[in-house]
């Protein structure tokens, strides 16, 4: 059995991989390593997103919680963000997401939060890790009033709203903004935020039961918003994932703006305001070359991290930095919250365009977007991480190298969060390296799969 945990949680096909007895052990571990230091009886916050199994896995892990000691929360369907903000404002122990983020229905995910909102580091998770191995050995069982109880509110999504508008107070009055909500957790908070803001919203896919969250929508199908706002002649469309912890856009001729040039636009503008501290961004190795010549030419401080926005996070914390995210649309303000946050990456944008007076395909102009072909290769969870054992992948991939050195770059990783291998290949011509890209993937994966 390789780690459980990945890049962002544990996942896996619910209730294959991922079992309610799963749910119910990481629910143990969890809360007796997150809170075994504490002389009070410890609370765990828990949310999930849209999909039709966050319930059979919320409750599984809330007994689990429950059996070590610990009292649980349970705030319902809520976005990831808002359970790192409230876990931090009540200033419970920790808190848990069920989510599988932009991933399909079947798949579902446990993240942890400790009391200060931030994702674990490694050496938490390997320690919850070898507590389900050992099954709980050694570890006490408190019976009679000893045993956790469940409690369960529904306010929780209207004080992240109201946290979100407080820090980033905007007037969007009558500007018209389509909201792709992908059928997931942010179907109410984003478009109630948006509307107390004055904008004219058109919602889309905000409809979720259960079985719809991230089907040919959202932010990892972005083609019906982008048609949708030229229709509407919107001045902006915005696309949230599953956990609505990520967010992409769409300019007014519905063209894509992804992660990297909303930072982009966002971190020149805070810089222009003196509000970008050390005038730095924590962006990871995915980032468009075309970012880091930004940049240079804006007289930005650029840091690189490995692929995760956790690992973003860890070095933001190190340095001091306000602003932090990757291309894929995970984007941290760290001086309003712990995690990515898509309402909060909406409402910074929204923001510059009303300051500006600017429309978001000019904004969008400040960076140069770099031709990149991203491709994956399917591979086994317990093979993905040593494609560089096979001597035909490796000798392909050096050749890539060399054949782009100096004007491009090629780029693989596995995925920390599906049965992947991603493929990224940067240069000048979209075509070529479109076609080296599905060249090697298709490699990797009739050697790997």
């Amino acid at each position: 059995m390789g780690r459980l945990f990945g890049t962002d949680g544990v996942r896996g096909i619910a209730n294959e991989e991922l079992t309610p007895l799963l749910a119910m052990q990481l629910g143990q571990a969890g809360a007796y390593v997150l809170t075994k230091e504490k002389e009070h009886k410890p609370t765990i916050m828990v949310g999930c997103d849209t999909r039709i199994s966050g319930d059979m896995l919320a409750n599984a892990l809330m007994a689990g919680a429950c059996s070590v000691g610990a009292n649980c929360v349970y705030v319902g369907v809520i976005p990831t963000p808002a359970v790192a903000y409230l876990t931090q404002k009540y200033r419970v122990d920790a808190g848990v997401v069920i989510s599988a983020s932009h991933n399909p229905v079947e798949f579902n995910g446990i993240k942890f939060f400790d009391g200060d909102g931030y994702k674990l580091p490694d050496e938490l998770e390997d320690e919850i890790e070898r507590l389900i191995r050992e099954n709980m050995s050694g570890i006490k069982f408190p019976i009679g009033p000893g045993v956790g109880k469940i409690k369960y509110r529904t306010d929780a999504r209207e004080e992240y709203i109201n946290h979100s508008i407080r820090s980033v107070p905007v007037n969007l009055d009558g500007m018209k903004i389509v909201v792709d909500c992908a059928e997931g957790a942010s179907f109410y908070t984003s478009v109630e935020a948006l509307k107390e803001l004055g904008g004219n919203i058109v919602a889309i896919h905000n409809n979720p039961d259960g079985t719809n969250i991230n089907s040919n929508c959202g932010s990892t199908h972005m083609e019906e918003l982008q048609a949708r706002v030229v229709y509407e002649k919107a001045r902006i469309g915005l696309a949230f994932d599953g956990d609505a912890d990520r967010l992409l856009a769409v300019d007014e001729n519905g063209r894509v703006v992804d992660g990297d040039q909303i930072m982009a636009i966002v971190g020149n503008h805070m810089k222009n305001q003196g509000k970008l501290k050390k005038d730095t961004i924590v962006v990871t190795i995915m980032s468009n070359l075309g970012f880091f010549l930004m940049g240079e030419k804006n007289g930005l401080t650029i840091e690189k991290t490995k692929v995760g926005d956790r690992y973003v996070l860890e070095r933001m914390k190190e340095i001091g930095a306000s602003l932090g995210g990757e291309q894929s649309g995970h984007i941290i303000f760290l001086d309003e919250n712990t995690t990515g946050d898509g309402l909060l990456s909406a409402l910074h944008l929204l923001q510059v365009m009303v300051e500006t007076g600017k429309s978001l395909s000019e904004l969008a102009g400040v960076m140069e977007v770099l031709p990149q072909a991203l491709v994956n290769a399917k591979a086994a969870n317990h093979k993905k991480d040593k494609y560089l054992e096979y001597p035909e992948i490796a000798e392909a991939i050096s050749a890539l190298e060399k054949r782009f050195a100096g004007e491009g770059r090629v780029l693989i990783r596995p995925s920390g969060t599906e049965p992947l291998v991603r493929v990224m290949i940067e240069g000048k011509d979209q075509q070529v390296i479109q076609e080296e890209a599905e060249k090697l993937a298709c490699l990797i994966q009739d050697v790997m799969f």
